[in-house]
Formats: C-alpha cells, structure tokens, sequence
C-alpha cells in the first residue's frame, strides 16, 4: 500500500519539485543585452483586433510614440461590427478588414495578415494585442534581438499593477507575473527557451510563414512557439522589454482567466505530455523541462489538485496503515513551493500585491473553483471573449 501511495503522490511530487526549482531559477534579475540600434530592421507590429473600439484609439495613440524608422503598424480587423476600422484609420496606420463568421479568431487574424505582407516582406513579424502597450525601448529592445539572434523573441507580458484592486483582482495580477516574468526567467535559465505569450511575441518574417497554417486555438501563440522549438527555433525571452496589459474587476478578471487558463489547459494537454517523453527518449533534457513546464497547471488549480491528493493520499495511508514517506515528502515539497512563491513575491511581487492580499491567496484558490467546474463541463472557450473592460 506504501508504494500505491507513493505512485499516487509521483506525478505530483516531480510537477512541485520542478515549478520550485523554476521559481527559485527565476528570482535573479537578468541583464538585457547590449543593443546596437537595428536601423536596417524593418519591422511590422500586427495588431488583431476585433470590436476593440473602446481601446484601440488609446493603444495606437501610444503606439505611435514608440515607433522608430523602420518600424510600422497593421491592424487586422476581425470580424468587426464597431468603429474599430474608423479609429485606426484615423489614426494613419494601415488596415486589413477581415470578415469570415467561419473561420474568426487571432490565428486566423495573424495567418490573413502574414498573406497580406508575404508580397513585400518586413525583416521582423511583431504581434501586439490591442489592449496592450508597449514602449520606445522595450520595441526596439525587442526588434534588435531579433534581427540580432534570427529567433522567436518574447517580452516580459504582465498585467499592469492594481494595488487598490480587490484582493482576488490583486493575486490574479500576481499570479500572472509569477508565470509570465519570474517562470520565464527561470525557464529561460534552466531549458534555454521559453513560452510564446501571445502579446509583444516578435520573429524574422520567414520564420512565421514558414511555420505552417497558424493555430486557431486560443492559445494559438503557445502551439506556435512549441513547433517552432521542435524545428529548431526556440523563442528566446527579452528581458528588458516589458508589455503591459490593462486589468479588469473582478468579474472581467473571471472572463480573462477563463480565456487565459483554459487555452493554456486545453494546449498543454495537447502538447506537453507528447512533449516531455519524446525529449526523455532523445535525451533531450531541455525539451523534457519545457514539457514539465507546460504541464505545471494555473497556480490556483496546481493549488487545488495538490491538495485534493495530498487529503486523498492522507486518508488512504492512516486507514491502510501504510507508511507515511510519501506524504512527508509531498508535504515537505508543497512547504518548499509556498516558500519559493513567498521569495517571488518579496522580489518582484510587491508592487502587484499586498501583504493582505497575499494572506487572502486560499480565498483566490476558492475563488478559482466555478472557473475550473465550467472548464471542465464546457472545455476551453473557442473565440475572443470580452473582459469587461
């Protein structure tokens, strides 16, 4: 019964070992590379849009102000019924109206516009979510390590900080940092690769229409950095240039976390256990821990499933009379976890969460479960949603 027990708790003992070591991998700041400036880079910033009125004219007047010689915008519209077209048209950037009611979402969004410019093709493909900023130095940042290293380029992508946010909104937030800033840092140190975010994601031109028809998932940016890793191209992460997303209350943050976690869920089981033991049998071992990476759940579901077999495994082990090593080390790998997330936050979490919301983190656990029953009865959601903004 020891060993049932122990089976029982492996798959979740490596998963806990593994984001603990990543976490801690992802403490230390790294230093941004030297930047020559790349005036012969040409570059376009896509930005796939649908009915993204309320935001777009503040996005591209933003923009605007970032962008150096060389470097333009495009806006795809998606399937739009607003005013989306007309503010961006105001605002002299070039626009794509795309209207299919079969085919809708951001990959497809981002396959129309890499037709569009195969004709006369920039150096570099920078994708931008409508919402987001981006500024001067993190673009070109962005722009030269890719023209410099001729890879698949992710900027830090965070939520931009709500101290005054409710605590659920405030450990949303940092949640986010913790996957999208200190896991990638560590990610990045441990396998040499890291995860394409979607947003402020950049790559020589010819890379991406050499990928292959665009995922039309939600979370086609996620599939994309994967087979373009298995190719040989691994995404490299930018650490001097950040993305900023604009965040939402509580019930748009439930929207978004809906969107965010079960498009990652629904690619991750997709991708990362076929992932993982094809790298274990080529001896890959940065690709095993890319796997592993893709197959550590949200933090608020890692949370809950942990503790679900560690209660199960509990019970199963006083009423058995098996031994008690497997719990002890899960309970002693679980204190680890909390500690390296604690670290986390005293190094890069403060600004994203106080201390109270900090000490609330079991309520945003509870908080988390209606999301992940409708997860589970509905799957992962197949196109844009709203968040409220």
């Amino acid at each position: 019964m020891t060993a049932l027990v122990a089976l029982l708790l492996a798959p979740f003992a490596v998963l806990t070992l593994f984001f603990t070591i990543e976490v801690l991998a992802g403490l230390p700041r790294m230093r941004g590379g030297r930047r020559n400036r790349a005036t012969t880079t040409s570059a376009v910033i896509v930005i796939p849009a649908h009915d993204e009125a309320a935001v777009i004219a503040a996005t591209l007047r933003n923009l605007k102000e970032a962008l150096s010689a060389g470097i333009r915008v495009l806006v795809v519209a998606d399937n739009c019924d607003d005013a989306t077209v007309e503010l961006a048209r105001e605002h002299g950037v070039e626009v794509l109206e795309r209207n299919d009611s079969e085919r809708r979402g951001k990959g497809y969004a981002l396959d129309y516009a890499a037709a569009h410019l195969a004709a006369n093709p920039p150096d570099v493909f920078m994708v931008l979510d409508a919402d987001c900023s981006i500024d001067g130095p993190s673009l070109q940042a962005l722009v030269d390590e890719v023209a410099k290293s001729g890879r698949p380029c992710q900027t830090v992508n965070l939520l931009r900080a709500n101290r005054d946010g409710s605590p659920l909104v405030q450990v949303s937030t940092f949640a986010f940092m913790l996957k999208n800033l200190v896991r990638q840092r560590g990610l990045q140190r441990l396998a040499g690769r890291v995860h394409l975010t979607g947003t402020g994601m950049a790559m020589p031109f010819a890379l991406f229409s050499a990928s292959g028809q665009v995922r039309s998932s939600i979370v086609e940016d996620l599939a994309l950095g994967l087979e373009l890793a298995d190719a040989g191209h691994a995404p490299k992460l930018v650490t001097d240039a950040f993305v900023w997303s604009g965040g939402a209350g509580e019930a748009g943050t439930m929207i978004q976390r809906r969107r965010w976690e079960g498009g990652f869920i629904a690619t991750a089981l997709r991708h990362a256990p076929r992932l993982a033991l094809r790298s274990l049998a080529r001896g890959d071992i940065r690709g095993l821990l890319a796997g592993l990476d893709l197959l550590v759940p949200p933090l608020a579901l890692f949370a809950l499933l942990n503790a679900g077999v560690l209660i199960f495994a509990t019970l199963l082990t006083l009423v058995s009379g098996a031994g008690a090593w497997p719990v002890v080390v899960q309970l002693s790998l679980l204190t680890a976890a909390g500690f390296a997330v604690l670290l986390a936050w005293l190094r890069e979490g403060r600004e994203f969460m106080s201390l109270g919301a900090l000490v609330r983190m079991p309520l945003y656990v509870l908080w988390k479960i209606p999301l992940y029953l409708g997860l589970a009865r509905r799957g992962a959601p197949d196109e844009w949603l709203r968040t409220g903004r």
